[in-house]
């Protein structure tokens, strides 16, 4: 199969991928998509939990960087229940539909 200028606005590396891959291939990307998404929210988590306790136990110099990583963490847990709040519900209507 041959993918030729998906979209002119893609980044020309996103179009040289989409050009390399075949259909087994991107079903594995998703998943992969994914995890590394998950990964870097938990990332962000984990920051944030140590600059809470830096903070609380005075060892921060900038209490505004702290803020920063805690409110980062914050919103990506945010996008990341909204998005599984999306997933589940398309799951559900694609199970009510009939055949």
């Amino acid at each position: 199969m041959e993918i030729k200028n998906i979209n002119p606005f893609l980044p020309a590396e996103w179009q040289k991928k989409a050009e390399a891959s075949t259909e087994p291939a991107a079903a594995g990307h998703f998943g992969n998509l994914l995890k590394k998404a998950l990964n870097h929210v938990n990332e962000l988590q984990l920051k944030a939990e140590a600059a809470a306790i830096d903070l609380a136990l005075g060892e921060v110099e900038d209490v505004h960087q702290a803020m920063i990583a805690m409110e980062q963490a914050k919103l990506a847990m945010e996008l990341t229940v909204q998005v599984r709040n999306k997933i589940v519900d398309a799951y559900q209507e694609i199970m009510r539909m009939q055949i």
